[in-house]
């Protein structure tokens, strides 16, 4: 099964895909969609969902997972990663791909183990599952991987997972 992990952004939506056959898990390919700061918001969701539809075809995952929100101060910010989360869940049911969504304490609870681990920690523990010689950069592809891993480690995935085909 091959998984596209999302960690959602506006300026920097990272991605990241692994393959999982029975345990074994290998990352495929990761990196990060940018949009060039002080352009409108509606001009970047058209960046994001062309590039996320140009991934999707290129790499062909049979699920597309991503990371749900959780409340911050900055209710801006919220609301525009919650648009482009949006256009990623769009993307995926447009290509007819499955799709699951994990909070980051499921996250940070399949990756390492434990519910409030830090960024590094989740960082080592991606690279040390993968069995990557470097913490993948930046920060949000790592992320992505976190949110693949999860999807592949969860015992009850299955039934998280919506078909849109």
């Amino acid at each position: 099964m091959r998984i596209l992990g999302i960690d959602p952004g506006t300026g920097r939506m990272g991605w990241g895909v692994i393959d999982c056959v029975g345990s074994k898990m290998v990352m495929v390919e990761y990196g990060c969609i940018e949009t060039p700061a002080k352009t409108d918001l509606s001009k970047r969701l058209v960046i994001i969902f062309e590039k996320l539809q140009e991934l999707i075809a290129r790499l062909e995952p049979d699920v597309v997972a991503v990371e749900k929100l959780f409340f911050a101060q900055n209710t801006t910010t919220v609301m525009s990663v919650g648009e482009a989360r949006g256009v990623a869940v769009l993307t995926a049911a447009l290509a007819g791909k499955k799709f699951a969504e994990f909070t980051p304490l499921q996250v940070k609870q399949a990756v390492t183990g434990y519910g409030r681990a830090d960024k590094t920690q989740i960082q080592n523990m991606v690279k040390a599952i993968l069995g990557l010689e470097k913490i993948p950069k930046p920060d949000d592809a790592a992320d992505a991987l976190a949110v693949a891993i999860t999807c592949s480690t969860m015992s009850n995935y299955n039934s998280q997972l919506t078909n849109y085909k």
